[in-house]
This record gives C-alpha cells, sequence and structure tokens, in this order.
C-alpha cells in the first residue's frame, strides 16, 4: 500500500511559478516509474513530466524549458517545478508511481490532486 499526498498548488498569475510536491509513504520498491499529470477541465487527462528509479526523466512538449521534475530518495518526495506559468497550465495536477516487484507484481497509485490556476 502506498500513499501519495500532493502540496503546492494555488492561485498564480501568468508568468508566475510554483512548486508541486508529493510525499510517497508506505512500500516502495526500488524500481518504480513516478510521473505528474493534470487534467483541465472538459479534457483528457495528460502526462507533463515522469522520472524512473534510475533518474531519466521525461516531459511534455508543452511542459519542456518551463518545467522541471525532481525526486528526494530520502524523504521519498517527488517536485514538480513550474515556471513562467500560462493560463493554458489551470488544471488539476495528480501525482501518479508505478512500481515493478520480484517476479514481476506491478501495482499503480494515483494521489488526490491539488488545483492549480493561472489567472491574472
Amino acid at each position: 500500500q502506498v500513499q501519495l499526498v500532493e502540496s503546492g498548488g494555488g492561485l498564480v498569475q501568468p508568468g508566475g511559478s510554483l512548486r508541486l510536491s508529493c510525499a510517497a509513504s508506505g512500500s516502495i520498491s526500488s524500481i518504480f516509474v513516478m510521473g505528474w499529470y493534470r487534467q483541465a477541465p472538459g479534457k483528457e487527462r495528460e502526462l507533463v513530466a515522469r522520472i524512473t528509479n534510475s533518474g531519466g526523466t521525461t516531459y511534455a512538449d508543452s511542459a519542456k524549458g518551463r518545467f522541471t521534475i525532481s525526486r528526494d530518495n530520502a524523504k521519498n518526495t517527488l517536485y514538480l517545478q513550474m515556471n513562467s506559468l500560462k493560463a493554458e497550465d489551470t488544471a488539476v495536477y495528480y501525482c501518479k508511481i508505478n512500481q515493478v516487484w520480484l517476479f514481476g507484481k506491478r501495482d499503480e497509485y494515483w494521489g488526490q490532486g491539488t488545483q492549480v490556476t493561472v489567472s491574472a
């Protein structure tokens, strides 16, 4: 069982910055992928960024150059630094973890989400 708790969302003006955090607790495998997803009203949930246990990262085109995903293994915490925010970034942001265990057992957990609103 894994619990993911997001924090750091809120209201920010265009061009501003926010730093989202996702604190993970419970049983964490050494093999995992963690990611940030977002869902805007009327749209499908989409991947924003992800990071593997080895440190490899992937970004959506809309996030490249503006967002940075990172992790603190000692704290079991995932971060998303968001700079130069635009109105189009307004969405609920979700943290997710996918894990692989011995013999290929897998699991997946989602956080509850945190609202990010970019508006003047």
